[in-house]
């Protein structure tokens, strides 16, 4: 089944706003892949500069525990506390205010009593019909941040199968593409969407063959889509991540203990492995940036350069 995709009218430019990550704050970004690691550092952000996320995850009890940990961490905003300042002055006109300006409706629109800015969606990011579910939750979309994918099609070329290079473009792929379909005609002008990629198609390491496919598949899709979607101002970039400390990179390289972690890593240009959050900052300056588009940054520490 297609699911039909929103538009609207074109604008005339994009918008000149603050660059800075701050200038997030009042957005609604919707982060595919956002139960663990990258994307959970990234929705903590966000949300503690007072934007609002739509976390999207395959698994409903990580995908719990992912939006407990981002309420706790990100606490009250500014923009929350402000609010909260003028409802215990009675300034019932800023509280209509912020009801026309359609605050009351996103949160209505995921049908939840306490949207408190931080909403989460279970669904497979490569299932087109259930994400536009979640996009629908969501009603208002200024952002989209596609983390989702896993680390799988390992070995050498006389090894793997032909299922394991499939297996490798659902996971990356076919976890891409919807979510830039149902995202293209959603995010206001200077709105945009970001992928993720792997440094391994700068350096490419033996073993890789079924990755590498699925990389070179993606890496060209932020600059295609940015040209595609230039009308509509909306933008289209994507972070080539180095090895960052995540559950899933100890789970995938067996380096399970903090120690290990930092042994491993201390062999590094900067004697260690990335944290998540200092990878997720690098997609937050992609989506603040009104004037960036159509690039592949790389965040790897220098990984890349020996």
């Amino acid at each position: 089944m297609t699911t039909a995709i929103a538009t609207a009218p074109a604008p005339s430019s994009i918008p000149v706003r603050s660059p800075l990550p701050t200038g997030l704050g009042g957005s609604t970004t919707v982060v595919v892949g956002g139960s663990s690691g990258i994307g959970l550092a990234a929705a903590t952000l966000l949300r503690g500069l007072g934007g609002r996320v739509v976390l999207v995850g395959r698994d409903p009890a990580r995908l719990a525990a992912a939006v407990a940990r981002v309420r706790e961490a990100a606490g009250t905003s500014a923009a929350d506390q402000a609010r909260k300042d003028d409802q215990a002055r009675g300034d019932d006109k800023a509280q209509g205010d912020g009801k026309a300006q359609g605050d009351g409706k996103a949160q209505g629109d995921a049908d939840a009593p306490a949207d408190d800015g931080v909403l989460g969606v279970a669904a497979d990011g490569a299932d087109e019909e259930a994400l536009a579910r979640a996009f629908d939750g969501a009603g208002s979309v200024d952002h989209v941040l596609v983390t989702s994918g896993g680390l799988v099609g390992f070995g050498p070329v006389t090894e793997v199968s032909a299922g394991d290079v499939r297996a490798v473009f659902e996971e990356r792929v076919w976890g891409a593409f919807p979510a830039a379909r149902l995202a293209a005609g959603r995010p206001p002008a200077g709105g945009s969407i970001t992928f993720s990629s792997g440094p391994s198609a700068l350096r490419p390491p033996p073993g890789m063959p079924g990755p590498l496919a699925a990389i070179g598949a993606v890496e060209p899709s932020p600059r295609g889509l940015a040209v595609e979607l230039a009308a509509r101002r909306v933008r289209v970039n994507a972070v080539r991540y180095g090895v960052i400390d995540t559950p899933l990179m100890r789970g995938a390289s067996g380096l399970a203990t903090d120690d290990a972690m930092a042994a491993a890593g201390s062999a590094t240009l900067l004697g260690r492995y990335g944290t998540a959050e200092e990878a997720a900052a690098s997609a937050l300056f992609l989506m603040a940036n009104p004037y960036v588009t159509g690039q592949v940054i790389t965040v790897d520490g220098g990984q890349s350069l020996v």
